[in-house]
């Protein structure tokens, strides 16, 4: 049995003998602070040089796409597409998952090919489809070139000073501080039994009953953070879809994509994915790998169908979909930074047309 399989069936059965009586203990309100990595503390410069570089687009090729071109943050943390565009309108294959509260997370994009936040940043700066710079090497050169940038590093990086490495680590650092905590759901797990209502505490006790909790539990509504069962690198995962063969399955396309296996290459891996977090679910369509599905209660249908062998009925669904809406959190207050500049000259030069 796979270690995931594992570690959801034993917490979710210890977690709904009682369930009826009291809220099952996998479910915990979002701490205010994400685990920070021993190798990457965090520090106000820190966080502010990574905040400059997630909205600075000289970080792509074609200094057009910044991280915030497509994880917009005055939005749900992506970009509304089904397939995310980059650099010279290359379009990703799969769609763009939320950062919003990403930093409790085990493991990152929709395969876990990323261990950490920092090797995040750093795939999608040379993704040729994201932010297209070849190399760390053009990176280096790029803010190496812009005396603001440079004059940080040394300062918040010191004895370790500009790298790609250290590039990595700021923007990890600022994404670190991205958490929306404080949704009705946490004020409810909290003791404030008026925080939902009651058809909202309905479809809570529904998402049990059908056994969506088996994937979605503990803080992120995404499997374990890190230190629960498993460790920063360490990924959750699940079969997509499980049941297959259904009519959604052939309408939207969903097992036309091999998942993880197309990473790993392990047979077993084959149409396996990271579990995605719930929170802020309501405000992060479209939904899935593919984007293939528009709308929350269409998504809850497909994934009782192809998940749990699950017909639901419309008032099932509306129950469920009310409690998902109350995974929305408070969203910090984001000012847009001051870019260091290049007065009279440009630093973006040398990519094709």
């Amino acid at each position: 049995m796979r270690l995931k399989m594992i570690i959801s069936v034993l917490l979710f059965l210890i977690a709904v003998g009682s369930a009826q009586a009291e809220i099952p203990w996998t479910f915990q309100p979002l701490p205010a602070q994400p685990p920070i990595p021993t190798d990457n503390p965090q520090t106000d410069a820190k966080i502010e040089l990574g905040k400059q570089l997630f909205f600075d687009p000289r970080l792509s090729i074609t200094g057009t796409h910044s991280c915030n071109s497509c994880h917009n943050l005055a939005a749900g943390g992506e970009d509304g597409l089904a397939q995310p565009v980059g650099v010279y309108g290359n379009k990703g294959r799969r769609s763009t998952l939320t950062l919003w509260n990403a930093a409790y997370h085990t493991i990152y994009n929709w395969d876990g090919s990323s261990k950490t936040l920092e090797k995040q940043a750093l795939q999608h700066i040379l993704d040729k489809n994201v932010m297209g710079m070849p190399d760390s090497k053009a990176l280096l050169k790029r803010i190496n070139s812009i005396d603001g940038y440079r004059l940080q590093f040394a300062a918040v990086f010191a004895g370790e000073g500009l790298s790609a490495t250290t590039i990595a680590k700021a923007i990890a650092s600022f994404e670190r501080t991205l958490v929306t905590g404080n949704s009705p759901f946490d004020r409810f797990l909290k003791g404030d039994e008026q925080a939902i209502s009651d058809r909202e505490q309905r479809g809570f006790q529904k998402f049990i009953d059908v056994r969506c909790a088996s994937c979605h539990f503990w803080v992120n509504l995404a499997g374990p953070n890190p230190g629960l069962a498993l460790q920063q690198g360490e990924g959750f995962y699940e079969l997509f879809p499980n049941y297959p063969g259904t009519d959604y399955e052939k309408r939207y396309g969903l097992a036309d994509d091999i998942g993880r296996y197309d990473f790993s290459r392990v047979k077993t891996d084959t149409r396996m994915w990271r579990v995605p977090s719930l929170r802020n679910i309501a405000i992060t369509a479209p939904y899935f790998h593919n984007g293939a599905v528009k709308t929350l209660d269409e998504a809850v249908r497909v994934m009782a169908k192809t998940q749990l062998n699950r017909e639901l009925t419309d008032h099932q669904v509306g129950d469920i979909v009310a409690f998902l809406k109350t995974l929305t959190g408070e969203f910090p207050q984001i000012t847009l930074p001051h870019l260091p500049a290049t007065p009279n000259r440009t630093v973006i030069t040398g990519h094709a047309e």
